[in-house]
């Protein structure tokens, strides 16, 4: 497989990502009512995004299950908690 290719892989999921969370009524209105009531917002979402390339001579096995962690300051988790998401 091609560099390239992992490239266009990792531009559609961070797009589908992207789309997902400007698509969501639930985000939009909470950032709206953020700015109704006078302040910016900014929203920074940060994921790795990793591939590995199967091996088609291995035998069947058990899916390798990766975690993402996302990294919160102490104000993003209180911005959060405002809105009823709990991330911890």
């Amino acid at each position: 497989m091609l560099e390239g290719d992992l490239k266009d892989y990792k531009k559609k999921l961070e797009s589908a990502i992207n789309a997902a969370l400007s698509d969501s009524p639930h985000i939009t209105q909470a950032i709206q009512d953020i700015r109704d009531d006078g302040f910016d917002v900014f929203l920074i979402v940060e994921a790795t995004i990793g591939f590995n390339l199967k091996d088609p001579d291995a035998a069947e096995e058990t899916p390798t299950v990766h975690t993402v962690e996302l990294k919160l300051s102490s104000q993003d988790a209180q911005f959060l908690r405002q809105f009823g998401i709990r991330p911890d």
